[in-house]
Order: structure tokens, then C-alpha cells, then sequence
């Protein structure tokens, strides 16, 4: 009987390390899951948050080039109001030579 007890035994120890390993593996790949899912939410946020990231880069570039122009804009305007100021300052010139004369 003791060698049958020592069976009985030795198969319930076994039972209880083939469930405690089973409820193991169970937790391992609930854990995988849980932490795959994470990882997918991160991911999904990284691509968002690029995606924004390259929007905003879009914007700055327009932004940039819009003050480009303006400065351009500007210093083209600049040759045309100097030369207005000097007509005007001319006629000045002539009207006050005239009013001398």
C-alpha cells in the first residue's frame, strides 16, 4: 500500500505542477496580450502624433514662405517708393526754383 500511496502522491504533486504550470502559461500569454494591446495603442499614438508633427512642418513651411514673400514684396516696393519720393522731391525742387526766379 505505501508503494501505491507513494504513486498517489507523486501523481497528485504532478497534477498540482501541471496546473500551477498551466495557470502559469495562462497568465504568460494573458500578460503577452495585454502588453501586444499597449503596444498597438503606442504605436497608434506615435503615428498620430506624426502625422500632426508633419501638419505642423506643413504650416511652419507656409508660414515661412508667406514672410518670404513679404520681404520680397517689401523690398521690391522699396525701389518704387524711393523713386516716387525723389519725382516728388523734384517737382519740390522745380517749384521752388520757379517761386525764386
Amino acid at each position: 500500500m505505501t508503494n501505491g500511496q507513494n504513486n498517489g502522491d507523486r501523481l497528485d504533486r504532478i497534477e498540482a505542477i501541471v496546473e500551477s504550470n498551466s495557470r502559469a502559461i495562462q497568465a504568460m500569454m494573458e500578460q503577452q496580450a495585454t502588453d501586444r494591446l499597449k503596444h498597438e495603442e503606442r504605436m497608434a499614438r506615435l503615428e498620430e502624433n506624426l502625422v500632426e508633427t508633419r501638419q505642423l512642418m506643413a504650416r511652419v513651411v507656409e508660414t515661412q514662405s508667406g514672410l518670404t514673400r513679404i520681404l520680397i514684396n517689401h523690398d521690391e516696393d522699396r525701389p518704387t517708393i524711393l523713386r516716387r519720393l525723389m519725382a516728388i522731391e523734384n517737382k519740390v525742387d522745380r517749384i521752388l526754383e520757379r517761386g525764386e526766379e
